[in-house]
């Protein structure tokens, strides 16, 4: 039986590009292993890693997507505008919860999530 997610990977192409933006617009700190073509950050109770393998693990922009719980989602998605990033879809505002979709430095859509009170 499967009892939780171990980590969530994201295959990238430029590792330093990467970095720029999960670091640098979303405020990400690594963690855990970091070997030039793998780094981890830790972020709840759950690990996000971001690799570069070459031809075996490609990014895909129709592929697997990441959400992400953000305390202020109106200041996260400000932030994401105002480094270039890709805005794929406006916020979509629903009985429980607010979100967007960017795109990462590769595509990788990415999911920035507000959940409502109650």
């Amino acid at each position: 039986m499967i009892n939780e997610i171990a980590f969530v990977g994201v295959p990238v192409t430029d590792i330093p590009r990467a970095r720029a933006f999960y670091e640098g617009v979303l405020g990400f700190k690594p963690s855990g292993k970091t070997d030039g073509a793998w780094i981890e950050y830790e972020i709840g109770h759950g690990t996000f890693g971001i690799g570069n393998y070459g031809e075996q693990w490609k990014s895909s922009e129709g592929g697997t997507m990441v959400a992400f719980e953000c305390d202020d989602l109106d200041a996260t998605v400000e932030r994401v505008k105002q480094s270039g990033a890709k805005i794929k879809m406006d916020i979509m505002d629903t009985p429980v919860c607010r979100f967007t979709i960017a795109a990462d430095p590769d595509g990788n859509s990415v999911m920035l999530h507000k959940r409502k009170s109650g």
